[in-house]
């Protein structure tokens, strides 16, 4: 198995840990109430997906 021969510095590490950052979730505008909501997901707001009602929200 293959060893380091020389310590990697805590530059050249960290360097390489720098791109592990997390991404915000992607958001779309409902079609039916303009609220803002998850992708391919109901909207909590109104109940509706892909312009049918799927959930009855408490009215």
């Amino acid at each position: 198995m293959g060893v380091p021969k020389k310590k990697t510095s805590q530059a050249r590490r960290d360097k390489r840990r720098a791109n592990w950052k997390l991404t915000p979730p992607g958001t779309v505008e409902c079609p039916q109430c303009g609220e803002m909501k998850l992708t391919h997901r109901i909207c909590k707001n109104c109940g509706f997906y892909n312009k049918k009602q799927v959930l009855k929200v408490g009215e």
